[in-house]
């Protein structure tokens, strides 16, 4: 066998000599070709186009013996082996006399390899045949390598597709601006990756559980909440509940290919991530919807307040007004009376002490006012503490007294 050969055959894992098959299909039975080969192949002779059945995977070439009778239809013989779905790639030679008369064109339309007769020396023989063969070989290779390659392009294909549908979502996650908006958006885009999926969102305002169809199956939400808390991935049977922050997801039908099923984990898997975002981003939106509504009441009750304060202000001060002159009037009246007696004196003394006690009550009044915007500045300081102390519930209270 010739050198190159050699190597090449095996480097791809085909051992040379009588290891590699050889069907010789010679309608009288025997040849003189087999001695001829036989350091080379493993042969084995065929008689009738029944006998063709022996040929296999592991056949490497398949010989038309003809060098003594050519055989009747010939040529849709040829035609009828190259049919042979298992013989695809195999080449088919034909061994013919040196006088033989062959309509070379139309073998070679057949399908024929090559054409070989009995004045070729034995080595000239043999490397013809093991060159065909070597093509052979080349040709599997290349077609396996194709196939490898064309795998490769369609899982980089889908691969990006996965990551294209990945980013679309979210992308557009951020539009939705309610939880049911958000649930639509993610079973939109896991039907990209044809799963049947059960979806949980737990937000600060409610639990929201969802079917492809928008509605509730009771029994997916009571697992979905039982594993909720089991880790990031539950695998049970074809099904599998992935798990991130707020957001629980149960797949009903994963892929059966490993491959496969690892890449829907991957890609859903940030999928959760993205809407677990969102979630957290519309609960804000939430809180601040209600902290406005806060703002806006205290604002209204400041001001009744407010005006509450100004009409007592000024209810004050008409008082002090008013006694200021009742006590000038009487103090008039009283300086009539020069010659003061103890009489007048205890009168004085008693209006006196009437304005004093009435000054009091009226600073007495102040103080209660103070005492009211005190209660206002404690109410806004509860209202108004930081995000991270603030619950919904918190914020339903303080409502609720409004």
């Amino acid at each position: 066998m010739l050198k190159g050969i050699d190597i090449y055959l095996s480097e791809a894992g085909v051992s040379e000599g009588p290891s590699q098959k050889a069907i010789v299909y010679s309608s009288s039975g025997s040849s003189d070709l087999v001695e001829r080969i036989a350091t080379d192949f493993s042969i084995v002779i065929a008689s009738t186009s029944s006998d063709l059945d022996t040929v296999d995977e592991e056949t490497s070439i398949l010989i038309f013996d003809v060098s003594e009778a050519q055989p009747e239809g010939f040529i849709e013989l040829t035609q009828q082996v190259n049919s042979i779905a298992v013989l695809e790639d195999v080449p088919l030679i034909v061994y013919s006399a040196a006088a033989a008369d062959l309509d070379t064109m139309a073998l070679f339309d057949a399908g024929v390899s090559d054409i070989v007769d009995n004045a070729m020396s034995s080595q000239d023989l043999s490397a013809r045949l093991n060159k065909a063969v070597f093509h052979t070989i080349a040709n599997r290779q290349l077609k396996s390598r194709l196939k490898q390659a064309n795998d490769m392009a369609f899982s980089a294909m889908s691969d990006t597709s996965d990551l294209g549908v990945n980013v679309q979502f979210l992308i557009h996650c951020h539009d939705c601006n309610n939880i049911d908006e958000l649930g639509m958006l993610m079973f939109s885009t896991l039907s990209h990756y044809q799963i049947h999926c059960s979806l949980q969102i737990r937000s600060k305002f409610e639990v929201k559980n969802m079917e492809e169809n928008g509605l509730a199956k009771d029994l997916e939400a009571r697992l979905l909440w039982e594993l909720k808390d089991n880790g990031r991935y539950v695998d049970f049977g074809k099904r599998c509940v992935m798990n991130y922050g707020q957001i629980s997801l149960l797949v009903k039908n994963m892929p059966e290919n490993e491959k496969r099923y690892g890449t829907v984990k991957d890609n859903v898997f940030s999928l959760l991530q993205g809407a677990d975002a969102r979630v957290k981003s519309i609960d804000n939106l939430g809180m601040l919807e209600m902290e406005r509504d806060v703002v806006r009441g205290m604002t209204a009750k400041m001001q009744d307040v407010m005006h509450q304060v100004d009409e007592r202000y000024q209810h004050v001060m008409r008082k002090c007004a008013d006694l200021v002159e009742d006590m000038a009037l009487k103090v008039d009246e009283s300086i009539l009376f020069l010659d003061l007696t103890e009489e007048q004196e205890d009168t004085f003394g008693r209006i006196m002490q009437e304005g004093v006690r009435t000054i009091n009550e009226l600073f007495n009044q102040g103080v209660r006012i103070d005492e009211s915007f005190r209660k206002l500045i404690e109410y806004l300081n509860r209202t108004l503490k930081s995000d991270e102390e603030a619950t919904v519930e918190d914020m339903r209270a303080v409502l609720a007294k409004l």
